[in-house]
């Protein structure tokens, strides 16, 4: 019989001198199944009741290969839990003020629930005007100021869809967060700013470190949790933490490797293979936060309806 990739890390772990020796995955792959198996349970029922099947619209601009991937994927997540979706595919030539008239067009198109913006956008057009053009009744990706603050002051609104998914990633296997440390690394507004707001929810101590932190590794070696979140892949070594600690890898960067067939690999912001013998639970990736972030938007689709239908 062959091993799988947890029996052989539980093997290494075992044969390691670290103190903490049960490691164990927060698999993002496995919890986004279920939530959607809940989602689709919801849909069925509003449809069965005569009511609006959630619609979420995406615009892709260029051909940005991991943009690609992504917005497929999220086409496929809709279409398992029944929801409506479209895609809107743009040249990488469209200008700035193309793509607003486009973005409120769909603001308003009743038809539509939530609408995204992948990023990255060229160069030529600012992400900030793009994603604030958005109305904040539609912005599943939880990037509007207005949701932004709603997010801040704990009250209901659309909730950053990374930072929410980890939020229900650590839910689900019921991580304990109150009293706890948790520092994040990165202050970024789609994760580490945010993650810093919904982990204070949580009742923990929060610490946000970043570029410009003073010895950094001596903030992440105090804390129970950690969240990688700079875009550095391997960057988090072993050394860097203490044993026992969660820990949650946001980063995903695509590296040229010619020996897989797709000639890339990906890699997170966490050097698995130091990191994951001293830690008790520890997201992979790929199949950690990446689920979790299209299961976020599929949430707040969903919320889109009972609040503002």
């Amino acid at each position: 019989m062959g091993l799988d990739n947890t029996n052989i890390l539980i093997i290494i772990c075992n044969n390691l001198p670290y103190k903490y020796k049960t490691m164990e995955l927060l698999n993002g792959n496995e919890v986004s199944k279920k939530i959607k198996i809940e989602i689709k349970e919801k849909v069925d029922f509003i449809k069965a009741s005569g009511k609006k099947t959630p619609h979420l619209a995406a615009i892709l601009v260029g051909g940005d290969g991991a943009s690609m991937t992504y917005v497929a994927a999220k086409e496929k997540d809709c279409h398992e839990v029944g929801f409506d979706s479209t895609v809107l595919r743009f040249d990488a030539s469209i200008t700035e003020e193309e793509l607003i008239n486009e973005v409120i067009k769909i603001n308003e198109n009743p038809a539509i629930d939530g609408l995204i913006v992948q990023l990255p956008l060229p160069k030529h057009i600012n992400e900030k005007k793009i994603t604030e053009t958005i109305s904040y009744k539609k912005d599943v990706d939880g990037f509007h100021p207005m949701n932004v603050g709603l997010m801040f002051k704990g009250l209901r609104t659309f909730l950053p869809a990374t930072p929410y998914g980890i939020v229900k990633l650590l839910e689900h296997y019921q991580i304990e967060t109150t009293g706890k440390h948790c520092v994040i690394i990165g202050r970024s507004d789609i994760v580490g700013k945010p993650m810093s707001a919904l982990m204070l929810q949580k009742n923990c101590t929060v610490t946000v470190v970043h570029s410009k932190t003073v010895d950094l590794p001596s903030f992440t070696r105090e804390a129970d949790i950690v969240i990688a979140a700079l875009g550095i892949p391997g960057f988090l070594k072993g050394d860097m933490i203490k044993a026992g600690a969660v820990v949650v890898d946001v980063g995903i960067t695509r590296i040229e490797d010619s020996s897989t067939k797709t000639g890339y690999k990906l890699k997170g912001d966490v050097d698995f293979d130091s990191v994951a013998p001293k830690s008790s639970w520890i997201t992979p990736v790929p199949g950690g936060v990446g689920p979790m972030t299209r299961v976020g938007l599929l949430l707040n689709t969903l919320e889109a309806i009972e609040l503002y239908k």
